[in-house]
């Protein structure tokens, strides 16, 4: 039996009902690129999806106006294996790959852009580099309880004064005996108001600069650490953001992450990898705002046709649709190239790019083909213009992609 196969029969009654349901519940959609797909990957896409249909997107409104925490339906994606999706099982992952991982944070967006992000942070940030880096010990008790859903995890490398240069950490860890005791701010923590755990990066040997930087292990409710209040965001408003403050916070030296030093290159290729969730973010947040326009478009009535007759709308259709496809191959590939064990740095970047700007692409024009209704709360396209935004800020702006892209291509064409 497949994994695939364990994670659909552990999701229970309910969900095994949802995954029955037929394709019409989720409204058509084009299947050139997904007629690529394995069986298993088509298995689990339908299951995500339907899953987005039934449960995410008929409450992704009310939580987005309430700022509210999903939590019953983020425990049902733990169920669904989604929480630790390439991890291994051993360790309370499903074992599947990073394009599984990219098919399902693409679906789980496209009902609730929140919930995209929620599975995205814990995915990328949290367990894959505990599943990289961490000790046999460090999968037991900091991997198994976030990647079977159990537990929340979040990823501490953003502070106050630094944002894309991620080298000037001043969060300090001084070694202390047998400990490690960290002091400073982490700011735009996703998770970070709900977690139970935190990857967190600190500078251990200032002298170093970015080779002083280490990551380590920090458990929720260790004296001296502290949450600052939530953020009141423009969009992804049911995923929780918040500051991690750390003040004279001590941790077993058991807690280093990797070697001491290595936290920097632990954050970089941590950053590689969660590009492929962000775009996957990035498309499920397009792809709702392609079908919404659509629906939309062949209901709305003007001069006495539907308004999807029109060519100034179908050229907004087709320039959604055509960007879509392209971003989805892109970051396919990234994923592929991942799976197979080959530098995947730069597709990340350009899936990365090409997504987020795609989302905010389509997002406005979604609203530009809604018109004065696409401006107004009761429709969920203003919901998906102010959560495409971030998606080209966070896990690294968009220009810091251009810089990486730029990076590997002079590299590559150079003799």
């Amino acid at each position: 039996m497949s994994v695939l196969s364990n994670v659909t029969r552990r999701v229970g009654a309910k969900l095994a009902t949802v995954a029955r349901l037929p394709a019409a519940v989720s409204g058509r959609r084009g299947i050139a690129t997904f007629s690529q797909l394995t069986d298993e990957h088509k298995m689990l896409r339908e299951m995500c999806r339907n899953f987005a249909d039934t449960e995410l997107k008929p409450n992704a409104g009310e939580w987005d106006k309430k700022h509210e925490f999903p939590a019953d339906h983020v425990k049902m994606m733990g169920e669904m294996g989604l929480m630790g999706v390439a991890q291994n099982p051993d360790y309370g992952g499903a074992g599947m790959d990073a394009l599984s991982y990219a098919i399902a944070v693409e679906e789980i967006s496209r009902g609730c852009a929140s919930m995209g992000v929620i599975m995205s942070a814990q995915n990328s940030l949290y367990c894959e580099p505990v599943g990289k880096f961490g000790s046999p010990k460090q999968l037991e008790q900091w991997l198994e309880p976030c990647a079977s859903g159990q537990k929340i995890g979040c990823f501490a490398l953003s502070e106050p004064g630094n944002g894309s240069d991620a080298g000037a950490q001043s969060c300090t860890a001084t070694l202390d005996g047998d400990s490690y005791i960290l002091n400073g701010t982490k700011n735009w923590i996703t998770n970070g108001p709900q977690a139970d755990k935190a990857v967190v990066f600190a500078t251990s040997n200032k002298s170093m600069k970015h080779k002083g930087v280490s990551a380590f292990l920090v458990d929720k409710g260790t004296p001296g650490f502290s949450t600052g209040k939530p953020e009141d965001k423009l969009g992804i408003r049911a995923s929780g953001t918040c500051s991690l403050i750390f003040e004279n916070c001590k941790i077993p030296k058991e807690n280093l992450l990797g070697e001491e030093g290595q936290g920097f290159k632990i954050a970089m290729i941590t950053l590689d990898g969660g590009r492929i969730g962000i775009a996957a973010q990035a498309l499920g947040i397009a792809q709702a705002s392609l079908e919404a326009s659509v629906e939309y478009s062949q209901q709305r009535i003007a001069f006495n046709a539907p308004i999807s007759k029109l060519q100034a709308i179908q050229f907004k259709i087709a320039d959604m649709a055509a960007r879509i496809e392209a971003a989805r191959l892109l970051m396919w590939s990234a994923a592929q190239l991942k799976d197979a064990g080959e530098p995947y740095g730069k597709l990340a970047a350009m899936a990365k790019l090409q997504a987020s700007e795609t989302a905010t692409f389509c997002s406005h024009q979604a609203i530009q083909i809604f018109g004065g209704y696409g401006y107004v709360t009761e429709f969920p396209v203003e919901r998906h213009y102010r959560d495409a935004r971030i998606t080209e800020i966070y896990e690294g702006t968009s220009e810091i992609q251009r810089l990486v892209i730029a990076g590997h291509v002079i590299k590559e064409l150079t003799p």
